[in-house]
């Protein structure tokens, strides 16, 4: 049984506020907290349960709500005291106890207590024999909130703050991240009465606007509440421009912007500066090279940077268990970009930091590519070490892997590096993604990034730029079947090459016409092409270019049904792959090679629907197995 503790100088049983109205959701974490505070078979309750996560994510809402559920384990009651003064300062650890000390006991001395070991004495006799569950709401350190958990001996603890309070021996953590697409739309119906059940499209596309984080729902309902005349497909429109998004998401005292600013605040000078910058990522999640890049610093300041901004709730890591990513809450990246846009040099900031991460990508992806399909690009040095990143390091053995992983920031970083016209990094970042949209048959995305690099050497007035871009929208045209503009491009790009005596260039765009002539049955014209490109790459040393011809010239035999011919000639072309480097040829090669074999049973029919004429290319209407 409980000791007796005296009444005198004490207040009654201890209060909590009421629960939050409207709270929907969250089953699973209100599960694991009540859990934890109750204890189990073989589990012991926790004394601290510390909820952290992104300001406007429902932290104080869960722990009411938890404290509410758990209310029999508490028969001294509950108190909830809020760690923040005015304009949101964090309370220091002696203003912080003696806050809580006023509410648990009328014995307060007269002047402030500055010795923290005093404190604590005090607020554990005032504690001593209740047991009370203590909410210690929107801490901001470890160091705050130690003396007053120093002083909690028989009862529980929920403590909630943006930070994770690793620090805190014995403690069980419960993070808060943004509520699920069906618990927002949840809220917003709750909240926002009948005019929002009549439109459950707009009130997805809501939902989704606002990250589905709880205060920017609930912003939103009382935003529709407070106009009648307006519907939610209306309140949907205005939430749709990035740039107003926080603005309209203010109503009465509910401010998201204010609330969302508190942590970007607390931040010191680098690390806001972090966090502006980082809102140029071109992908919604990036790796620790992307960090490096636009902040303009090693990798490991970069890292450092970035988990503390994740430490501050200002950044997401997200981890498929192999590798660490960071990204931003899509309302936090808003922010960032208002606050940067915000900046007396935005422009030239913005240039500088596109310019950064354009050089590093460029780097990266020219490395990538070479492995990928070596000598596609024949301006490309193979022996000349990248310019920034450790390529090897972060492309790692699958260099598909990384493209594959890295190609919606590529992309993006190719439009960005156009709108800052910086157009040598658009037409090098989009040729040297080419090889990996080829393998992809991402026809889209060397559509698009081929017509802002062919724009890009335009305007530079860079003839060799705009030859070897009209190329690839030859290759590209080929490979989607247009066979008129495939030739359009590939003698554009020929006549280009010629003007700048790159006699590699004019073989590639020879091969590139043949390959076209032969898919509409041009036998001799494709053969002419073909064989005037394979004397041009064997004088000018250009493997992958022998390469394309020889494969060319066994086709057409094959069509003209000369086997024999057909088959010495990829034979040929095997080899030069090998010395090559190039797995994927070199295998297609022995493939195609042991199916021309003398046996009957193998040979190709000189007739026939398809056949591939290259690892993820096929060519209609020539020769197919028998």
């Amino acid at each position: 049984p409980r000791t007796p503790v005296p009444r005198h100088g004490r207040r009654s049983r201890a209060a909590l506020p009421a629960a939050p109205p409207g709270f929907v959701g969250r089953d699973a974490e209100l599960a694991y907290g009540e859990r934890a505070l109750r204890g189990g078979v073989g589990r012991p309750a926790v004394r601290v349960l510390a909820v952290s996560g992104p300001a406007g994510v429902g932290k104080t809402a869960l722990a009411l709500r938890l404290a509410h559920r758990t209310a029999d384990l508490f028969p001294d009651g509950g108190l909830l005291l809020g760690l923040r003064g005015p304009q949101g300062r964090p309370l220091s650890a002696a203003q912080a106890g003696a806050a809580l000390l006023r509410r648990l006991t009328d014995d307060v001395p007269g002047v402030p207590l500055t010795d923290p070991e005093e404190l604590t004495d005090r607020l554990r006799r005032a504690l001593h024999g209740r047991r009370m569950l203590l909410i210690l709401d929107d801490a901001a350190s470890e160091q705050q909130i130690r003396p007053l958990l120093q002083a909690v001996t028989e009862g529980s603890v929920i403590l909630t703050g943006r930070r994770r309070a690793a620090a805190l021996d014995g403690a069980e953590h419960l993070r808060l991240d943004a509520v699920r697409p069906e618990e927002a739309v949840e809220l917003l119906l709750a909240a926002g009465g009948e005019r929002m059940a009549q439109d459950p499209v707009a009130v997805a596309e809501i939902a989704r606007l606002c990250g589905c984080f709880p205060l920017a729902l609930r912003v939103a309902a009382a935003a529709l509440t407070a106009r009648p005349h307006t519907t939610p497909a209306a309140l949907a429109g205005r939430l749709r421009d990035e740039r107003t998004r926080l603005g309209v998401l203010r109503e009465g005292d509910l401010d998201l912007r204010s609330s969302l600013l508190t942590g970007y605040q607390e931040a010191g000078p680098a690390l806001r500066r972090a966090f502006r910058l980082l809102s140029l990522a071109p992908a919604p999640d990036f790796t620790g090279w992307t960090v490096a890049a636009l902040l303009g610093t090693g990798a490991e300041e970069a890292e450092e940077t970035a988990e503390e901004l994740v430490r501050a709730q200002l950044l997401e890591a997200r981890t498929d268990g192999r590798s660490v990513r960071y990204g931003f809450h899509s309302l936090l990246r808003v922010l960032a970009t208002e606050l940067r846009e915000a900046e007396p040099d935005a422009a030239r900031t913005r240039r500088e930091v596109v310019e950064r991460l354009g050089r590093a990508y460029g780097s990266l992806a020219r490395y990538a590519d070479q492995r990928l399909a070596p000598g596609r690009d024949w301006r490309a040095r193979p022996d000349a070490g990248p310019a920034g990143p450790d390529a090897a390091a972060i492309v790692g053995a699958s260099p598909l892997a990384w493209f594959r992983e890295e190609a919606t920031g590529l992309v993006e970083t190719v439009r960005q590096t156009h709108a800052a016209g910086l157009w040598p990094l658009v037409w090098d970042l989009a040729g040297s993604a080419a090889g990996y949209f080829h393998a992809r048959a991402a026809w889209e995305e060397w559509e698009e990034t081929h017509r802002l690099a062919l724009d890009a050497a335009r305007r530079a007035r860079n003839t060799e730029a705009e030859a070897t871009v009209q190329y690839a929208l030859g290759d590209l045209a080929w490979q989607r079947r247009q066979a008129d503009r495939a030739l359009r491009h590939h003698t554009a790009a020929q006549h280009a090459f010629e003007l700048v005596r790159d006699r590699t260039g004019v073989a590639r765009c020879r091969i590139g016409a043949a390959d076209v002539l032969l898919g509409q049955g041009l036998l001799e014209h494709a053969a002419r092409r073909y064989g005037r490109a394979l004397a041009l790459c064997s004088a000018e040393g250009d493997l992958r270019g022998e390469v394309a011809a020889l494969k060319g010239l066994a086709l057409v035999n094959l069509r003209r049904g000369r086997v024999d011919v057909a088959r010495r000639q990829l034979e040929q072309c095997g080899r030069a792959a090998e010395r090559l480097g190039d797995r994927r040829w070199t295998e297609y090669v022995r493939r195609t090679t042991a199916r021309l074999a003398p046996d009957p049973a193998h040979r190709l029919s000189p007739v026939g629907h398809a056949v591939e004429v290259g690892p993820g290319m096929w060519l209609i209407g020539t020769a197919t197995a028998a």
